[in-house]
């Protein structure tokens, strides 16, 4: 055998043995092939390929949001910086009974500080209403509030406020007991905001919002905090069967009707499906104040 015959030998054994993959040149590529590494999968580690990858990179996400305050107020929802407008005023005449319920030890209400914000049927600003309220509290000097999207079929708060909807949520804390609640509380760049999303859909989410472990989270989120007030924003009563689920564990329900559209026959059959609680208000929606006038809401 020859000298180079035996070199050839050697080298094709050598790449045999070898733990390195290469990728095949492509028709008309003159480029060396690129090595990767055992320790690699498609870029990943393998220690953090697949569903553990996602949970890392949920997770590193899910710390903190930036809102965009001027988008926000564009759309004609209250931020902090933009504090004088009608629908700013509405919304502070909104909030103060329901803050006075939360904190006042002579109420009698349990977990006044648990408010649902729903509707009867789909498009009568549940989810604009609940947004609101949640901000015109966080500019509260003596309380924090957290945003819950609680609409665990068609969540909109991820659309509205402009994060990622697949970020791990209260669905979720229910399936896993590994997970906490500060696991899947997410932070913003309203100090006094923090926000819950819905978390990955599930088929039987009415029985997820009915379970102990489910009782046990409102619990926490109850107590937690002293001065928190919890913001749900509820899937609508006669759609579906969740929201009736989370009305019998609320201290407080706030039910939104849309002007001119919503029938009396239809709210007061939503009313009946949340009557279990005792602390019901209701938002008259979108009604028109004057001839020139926008649609805004009425608390009564």
């Amino acid at each position: 055998m020859s000298l180079i015959e035996r070199a050839a030998g050697k080298l094709d054994k050598k790449n045999r043995s070898s733990k390195t993959t290469q990728m095949p040149l492509q028709e008309g590529d003159t480029s060396s092939p690129i090595p990767l590494s055992s320790e690699l999968l498609d870029g990943v580690p393998k220690s953090e390929s697949g569903q553990d990858a996602k949970t890392r990179d949920t997770t590193q996400t899910a710390k903190r949001i930036e809102i965009d305050l001027d988008g926000l107020h564009d759309k004609g929802i209250v931020t902090p910086h933009h504090t004088k407008s009608l629908v700013a005023e509405q919304f502070r005449l909104i909030k103060r009974p329901l803050l006075s319920n939360a904190f006042n030890e002579n109420s009698g209400i349990k977990h006044g500080n648990l408010i649902m914000v729903t509707s009867s049927l789909a498009g009568e600003g549940k989810s604009f209403c609940s947004v609101n309220l949640a901000m015109s509290i966080a500019m509260e000097m003596d309380h924090r509030v957290l945003l819950v999207d609680a609409d665990v079929a068609r969540p909109s708060i991820p659309r509205t406020l402009s994060f990622n909807p697949d970020m791990p949520g209260l669905l979720d804390i229910i399936l896993d007991p590994k997970l906490t609640v500060s696991d899947i509380l997410i932070k913003t760049n309203v100090e006094k905001l923090t926000l819950i999303p819905a978390g990955a859909r599930h088929s039987h989410s009415t029985e997820l919002l009915a379970s102990q472990s489910m009782h046990a989270i409102l619990e926490e989120l109850a107590q937690r905090y002293h001065d928190r007030i919890v913001i749900f924003d509820s899937p609508p009563l006669l759609l579906t069967s969740e929201a009736r689920v989370l009305a019998s564990q609320m201290g407080q329900i706030v039910l939104v009707v849309e002007a001119e559209r919503t029938t009396q026959q239809t709210v007061k059959e939503a009313l009946r499906q949340i009557e279990s609680c005792d602390v019901i208000n209701l938002i008259y929606n979108k009604a028109r104040t004057s001839h020139n006038a926008g649609y805004y809401g009425y608390y009564y």
